[in-house]
């Protein structure tokens, strides 16, 4: 080799280390420390204290934090009857009627009181019994946000109650490859014990403004499981035509054959209740990893039993008639 072409080969090999050196150290690093550079966590917990002064009228705030930024966690411990119908608010931005209210329970897609764990996702779980559940849902805010607690009616005795909060500062939502605009919120739509007839379609959600559908938890009890038919309708921006979500009400939760192997729980979904002999069910359902976008609304339904047909595609209608059912829906929404 030549003296020239030995001093281009070790040039070229001094650039190749300086390149990998970057990618892998400093300059990812200087990338990262920028991101980050913003951002600060921050957090709350309280053990052993009691958050119910006045007995079951009373909101108590556990937690404020002025700033921007998003809250990334929460837990919860306790043991009382009705524990897990404790309401928990959540304030964003000086609201004053709570864009989150939800019960213990029902807000991490446990319907009917079901002690059953451990068990845990990324984003929700119950690791004991009777308490011990968990999230790590995005929250975010602009200016300040403050989270309380309130006992379920009928319980006036102060409690034991334990809670952590954390998040971050400056910190953006993103799922799967989509950031969020920054001034998108997380609601939370409730349907609360509603009894829906024969071939009655239901709102879970009706809105109206740009967003992402991020969450629903149905839990629902009839006189028969057939009521398991219905089909999960999503009308997005007005549409009259809906797009079709699932097969039937087991199958949106990824379940088959009216949850013929019991409950199970994963990333996207799960079912925490089943009873066949009342003929009851909770499950989740979570739209990350393949997000419902809206830009005009959402009108999210389903029906008590179903009606299947398209007489412009000459196809025969089918009919489910599922008796009277009674429904609690949580959604949750991003919206900007």
């Amino acid at each position: 080799m030549t003296r020239v072409a030995y001093r281009r080969c070790r040039l070229f090999c001094i650039l190749l280390v300086g390149c990998a050196s970057a990618g892998s150290g400093s300059f990812a690093s200087a990338q990262d420390a920028s991101n980050v550079g913003g951002m600060k966590t921050f957090g709350t917990a309280g053990k052993a204290v009691y958050p119910f002064t006045e007995g079951s009228r009373t909101e108590a705030e556990l937690f404020t934090y002025k700033g921007s930024g998003c809250l990334t966690h929460m837990w919860f411990g306790g043991s009382w009857p009705g524990w897990e119908e404790t309401r928990i608010r959540v304030y964003v931005d000086g609201e004053q009627t709570a864009s989150i209210d939800f019960e213990l329970f029902l807000g991490h897609g446990i319907g009917f009181r079901d002690e059953f764990g451990p068990w845990g996702t990324k984003r929700i779980g119950k690791t004991g019994q009777p308490s011990g559940v968990y999230n790590t849902y995005r929250i975010p805010f602009g200016k300040r946000v403050r989270i309380t607690a309130q006992l379920a009616p009928g319980h006036d005795t102060n409690q034991r109650f334990w809670y952590i909060f954390r998040g971050v500062e400056n910190m953006p939502v993103e799922f799967d490859g989509i950031r969020l605009p920054t001034n998108a919120r997380l609601r939370l739509h409730k349907l609360v014990n509603y009894k829906a007839q024969t071939l009655e379609e239901i709102n879970l959600v009706d809105t109206h403004s740009a967003g992402m559908l991020y969450q629903v938890t149905i839990a629902a009890h009839s006189d028969k499981l057939n009521f398991l038919e219905s089909c999960v309708r999503a009308y997005i921006d007005g549409a009259d035509e809906p797009l079709l979500l699932s097969s039937g009400l087991e199958d949106y939760f990824l379940g088959t054959y009216y949850f013929n192997r019991g409950m199970y729980h994963n990333e996207v979904a799960g079912l925490t209740h089943l009873n066949k002999n009342d003929h009851s069910f909770s499950a989740y359902r979570f739209h990350e990893q393949d997000p419902i976008l809206f830009k005009k609304g959402l009108r999210l339904t389903i029906r008590c039993g179903e009606q299947m047909g398209n007489q412009k595609h000459n196809e025969r209608t089918q009919t489910w008639k599922a008796p009277a059912t009674t429904y609690t829906t949580y959604v949750w929404t991003y919206q900007w």
